[in-house]
């Protein structure tokens, strides 16, 4: 076994190899760029060092500034993680090279399923079934619009190089095609430094079922078992599951021998990932080889027991796999959803900005969290914005969605905006209970998992914040006066020589301020939401994280989270962010022309400009383009009319609600 690992990555996996390393007496050894000086896995590692700028390209995508660290400070593997140079064969190659053994795949394997469409081809060879399509080297305009043609509408435009659902379009008609394949292009280069495409007969409603494979440097190739992961938004994985609820067990042992049929065409050794769409027939087809460890991985861990990362190592080493097929056994079932900072109210606009909160469920038997920050740490602009991964295991799938809802539940992420809420009502959602998921799903309904409007349950949610804020107002009343309890002053309920009076307080959530009247004392209040009629409050008790209490003799419960601040409430399925104001903000109709400028949604690099001062545009006209968060953002004209002015060129960085364009007054 090795005495020291370099790990070229950043995040949650950099940090889930140092976890595995250090369990094996490991010593590892980070990189970091400028941006994450101070980044979680830095601290976590042995030892860490500096390889350039923040963006990727100056940073973890340095192969042999990366390389440089491992010699001089004596590494004897390269983990590479997911994503940046982890499917990089000449990176690989070079490592092996400089006498360094790479925890991958040989650069042999890599070249042959570095390209989607040799690896189609190499596929069809081995006699795995594949996706009709067009995977030559002909690239020009002209003869992809006529292989499009014969393939047939709807197809998919796919990035050759690459993955992560970056550079892949779907085409519907002939005449979308062109604008599909210049993005296309572009994202793919972007991303991967390479511009080829694919072509492939769009499969309707299929799911994504992946196998994971392990091979050794003797030949064993075996499969751990299968990962569905067919609920996406826009080809990004949003939960993914072990084993699937869809597969028969004849269709399971199938996919898992073309599977290790596909790993043993191109000699692989590794953890490797098979990924397949499956048509609502039960047809499978071949998509590609992810030649590395996926985000995924530990809903497989966790159905197995194993650890995939210590496999990696041991078989880098030189080791046998640790298990023959028969020995691979699946128990209970294990999910995982991936938290990130993003606005799912805004298209799943990406965020970033430093976390003020962060409160994840305390790892157990039944729940495991996978982080690349903590709270205080910041999610910036450079890269992917995911800020966990949720993993729950329990023994059969309705109990693992009830551990899922109940960890989610106690997840607070306060600073950017994020995904929780969208999770939670998303393993609520009926044909994700039911197992009846599909790859479109999530985008053919984007409406569908929007927080529903409940007036009654928000008003509940309401007036439990108002009522812990009423219990935390005697409790620093009694604090104030300890030495004279029975002092009327010490008391936080609004008495004065009269008698009892009213409590009034301002309290905001997402749908805008509201006053909270109170009267009563510790034990009952009345309560009443701005003119509504009140509701009494009876026996509130905080014990912990919650909040106990009798709303008009009926006995509710709540999860209460956050600060004197801003409270996260929590009915069990609903949650609400409720803040104390403590100053009226005033509008001043200084901006009252924002509906004719056209701001940056985020901070991010202009990468198209489309139109120029003094063009006349429509409605919905893309004007340009952003690129953040690894994804391309179109900014598009709000009305028609006539641009008076675009304030910003290709190439440029500019920062959130920066002016990118105006138009003119309309008449």
């Amino acid at each position: 076994m090795f005495s020291s690992v370099l790990i070229a990555n950043r995040g949650e996996i950099a940090c889930r190899v140092i976890r595995t390393c250090r369990r094996l007496g490991i010593r590892t050894i980070a990189v970091y760029s400028e941006a994450d000086a101070g980044a979680r896995h830095v601290r976590l590692a042995d030892e860490a060092w500096p390889i350039g700028g923040p963006r990727p390209q100056d940073s973890y995508l340095r192969g042999e500034a990366i390389l440089e660290v491992a010699r001089e400070r004596g590494a004897q593997a390269v983990h590479p993680g997911y994503g940046f140079l982890s499917e990089n064969a000449d990176f690989a190659e070079a490592v092996e090279a400089a006498g360094i053994r790479f925890i991958g795949p040989s650069a042999a394997s890599m070249r042959k399923m570095g390209s989607k469409a040799g690896a189609k081809d190499l596929m069809a060879a081995a006699g795995v079934p594949v996706v009709p399509g067009y995977t030559g080297e002909d690239q020009a305009p002209e003869t992809l619009a006529r292989e499009a043609a014969r393939v047939g509408y709807p197809l998919m435009i796919k990035a050759a190089h690459g993955g992560g659902g970056k550079g892949m379009r779907i085409v519907r008609e002939a005449g979308e095609f062109a604008a599909a394949l210049e993005s296309c292009r572009r994202e793919a280069a972007n991303a991967f430094g390479r511009d080829r495409v694919l072509l492939e007969r769009y499969i309707e409603r299929p799911r994504h079922i992946e196998i994971q494979v392990f091979g050794d440097r003797h030949g064993g190739t075996i499969h751990l078992g299968e990962r569905e992961c067919s609920a996406q938004r826009r080809y990004q994985k949003v939960l993914e599951e072990a084993p699937s609820p869809f597969l028969t067990p004849a269709l399971r042992a199938r996919m898992g021998e073309a599977a290790v049929a596909a790993a043993r065409a191109i000699d692989y050794a590794n953890a490797g990932t098979v990924e397949f769409i499956v048509a609502p027939d039960g047809a499978f087809y071949f998509m590609e080889i992810n030649t590395r460890l996926q985000v995924e991985h530990p809903v497989t861990e966790l159905v197995t027991g194993l650890d995939l990362v210590e496999w990696q190592l041991r078989v880098a080493a030189g080791e046998p796999l640790p298990l023959p097929q028969e020995a691979i056994a699946a128990r209970g079932h294990a999910i995982e959803v991936r938290l990130y900072a993003e606005d799912p109210d805004a298209g799943f606009l990406p965020g970033s900005g430093r976390l003020a909160r962060l409160r994840l469920p305390a790892p157990d038997a039944h729940v495991r969290v996978d982080a690349g920050v903590v709270e205080g740490d910041t999610v910036t602009i450079f890269y992917d914005p995911m800020i966990a991964k949720l993993i729950v295991h329990d023994a059969d799938r309705p109990r693992a969605l009830a551990r899922l809802r109940e960890a989610l539940a106690a997840c607070e992420i306060g600073g950017p905006k994020s995904n929780v809420a969208f999770l939670e009502r998303l393993v609520r959602d009926a044909a994700v209970v039911e197992g009846r998921i599909d790859t479109g799903y999530l985008d053919r309904q984007p409406d569908a998992l929007r927080r529903p409007a409940d007036a009654q349950a928000d008003a509940m949610l309401r007036i439990a914040a108002a009522v812990d804020e009423l219990l935390a107002l005697e409790d620093d009343a009694a604090r104030a006066d300890a030495g004279d309890p029975g002092s009327p002053w010490a008391a936080g309920d609004g008495w004065h020589g009269a008698g009892t009076g009213r409590v009034r307080l301002r309290l905001r959530d997402a749908q805008g301020a509201f006053d909270a009247h109170a009267e009563g004392r510790r034990g009952a209040w009345r309560i009443a939401l701005d003119d509504a009629a009140p509701v009494l409050a009876e026996g509130a008790h905080r014990d912990g994280p919650w909040l106990s209490l009798r709303l008009d003799g009926t006995a509710r419960r709540f999860r209460i989270g956050g600060d004197r601040d801003v409270r996260l409430v929590h009915d069990g399925e609903r949650r609400l962010e409720v803040a104390r104001v403590l100053h009226e903000a005033r509008g001043d109709g200084a901006d009252a022309g924002a509906g004719d400028r056209l701001r940056a949604p985020m901070p991010g690099r202009i990468v198209v400009v489309r139109a120029a001062a003094g063009d006349a545009v429509a409605a919905g006209q893309d004007l340009l383009v952003m690129e953040a968060m690894k994804m391309e953002i179109a900014i598009k004209a709000p009305r028609d009319g006539t641009l008076a002015a675009v304030a910003v060129a290709v190439g440029e960085f500019v920062e959130a609600e920066t002016v990118l364009a105006e138009l003119e007054p309309a008449p």
